[in-house]
């Protein structure tokens, strides 16, 4: 690997099992790992830096704080306001750290951070490969071709699409013939989900090469 990846990881919808993934790629790099804003944060829940903490394996140094922690549930700019928060966008710089870095973003490619700026206007400020998560099931081609769509428009380096769910051989298939963008693999549902159950199954599904810089 001549130099250390940095991939954003983004997601066509919500609650898809993108943190799951992100959990695997962190472990599987041994990398670092950055949540910008995590928004419905409650101290007496898991946050999503905390599970890929508990999943990954990497030391705690490497899962580091996010720049705005929102107590509400929702999309960054109203969870934000609700909280009487302003985000800076100039303060969600990506961190300089010594090896791979994984920045996760919230909810999917077009969820507002700011009442004038939208994930996807950041990532054209990051200037960094993106990693689409889509789910596998029903209703994922129409929101994985937009989703891609809207990266392509703003020129958003993609390096590739990560399935999460039941194997889908044509919905998966067909969402990267359509896209002209690489599928890395797919994400099975593990059950029980721990530590040593993400780290096989990612192995037994995705190439690391397919991770380098």
């Amino acid at each position: 690997m001549s130099a250390s990846p940095i991939f954003i990881i983004t997601g066509t919808d919500t609650d898809i099992g993108k943190t799951i993934f992100a959990s695997a790629l962190v472990g599987a790099l041994n990398a670092h790992y950055w949540k910008p804003v995590q928004s419905g944060y409650d101290a007496a829940m898991e946050s999503d830096s905390a599970t890929v903490a508990r999943l990954s394996g990497v030391q705690p140094s490497q899962i580091l704080p996010e720049a705005y922690r929102l107590k509400t549930p929702c999309s960054p700019h109203l969870s934000a306001e609700l909280d009487g928060v302003m985000i800076d966008t100039a303060r969600l710089t990506p961190p300089v750290v010594q090896g791979p870095l994984i920045i996760e973003a919230a909810g999917g490619v077009m969820v507002p951070l700011t009442r004038d700026t939208l994930y996807v206007d950041q990532f054209m400020t990051w200037s960094l490969p993106v990693i689409l998560v889509a789910r596998t099931s029903l209703g994922t081609i129409n929101l994985s071709l937009l989703s891609i769509e809207a990266m392509k428009r703003r020129g958003i380096m993609m390096h590739g699409i990560a399935f999460v769910g039941e194997a889908n051989e044509d919905n998966e298939a067909l969402i990267t013939d359509f896209a002209g963008v690489k599928r890395l693999g797919r994400l099975p549902l593990i059950d029980p989900l721990n530590r040593a159950t993400l780290a096989s199954a990612f192995h037994a599904h995705f190439r690391l090469e397919d991770f380098s810089a």
